[in-house]
């Protein structure tokens, strides 16, 4: 089966997560036949800020511009599978909720959900306003997936990096990868 992904990372705090996410779909490699990078601006300077890097540039995935719409992902025809946007800035959760498809991460998330693929937003902010709440109902409904970057503390992580990993790992999962990671029940 082609495993086809769009990684997208938003201006929003956390590029911990899509750094780590980046890396854990480069260990699962053998599953995955394509995975796309596209980046707000914002998404550079906080990922710079927060890790002390662009490590971005590092990963073996293209990276398009966020107004590159012939960037293949723009047309339900590439049949990329899943879209992951980490972390989405409560902005790109609107315009999506919107339907305004004013960039390459907007207009990507409308092929995803028009055609009835995966869409998972991995929000991060707090706290939320009701047009937040509401927002993410008109999502939920139209078929994405809201995955609040709320990590877990059963598996004892020890280090920021595990913690934020529970996070990752969720998505993981929620992308139908085989992933060996903490499960409830199987260690306590």
């Amino acid at each position: 089966m082609e495993r086809k992904i769009v990684v997208a990372i938003t201006g929003a705090s956390g590029a911990i997560y899509a750094n780590l996410l980046l890396k854990k779909l480069q260990q699962l490699s053998t599953q995955l036949t394509e995975v796309a990078i596209v980046m707000s601006d914002n998404a550079k300077v906080v990922w710079k800020f927060e890790l002390d890097n662009e490590d971005y540039n590092s990963f073996p995935y293209k990276i398009y511009s966020k107004h590159d719409f012939m960037a293949p992902f723009a047309s339900g025809s590439a049949k990329f599978d899943t879209m992951i946007i980490v972390p989405c800035s409560m902005g790109t959760l609107g315009r999506i909720a919107s339907g305004i498809s004013d960039d390459l991460i907007s207009r990507a998330a409308d092929v995803i959900l028009k055609e009835r693929r995966k869409l998972i937003l991995v929000a991060r902010d707090t706290p939320l306003n009701l047009i937040h709440i509401r927002n993410m109902q008109t999502v939920t409904e139209a078929g994405g997936i809201i995955c609040p970057a709320i990590p877990s503390f059963y598996s004892k992580p020890q280090t920021i990096e595990e913690l934020a990993m529970t996070v990752v790992n969720r998505i993981i999962d929620l992308v139908g990868l085989a992933n060996e990671s903490y499960r409830w029940s199987e260690n306590n």
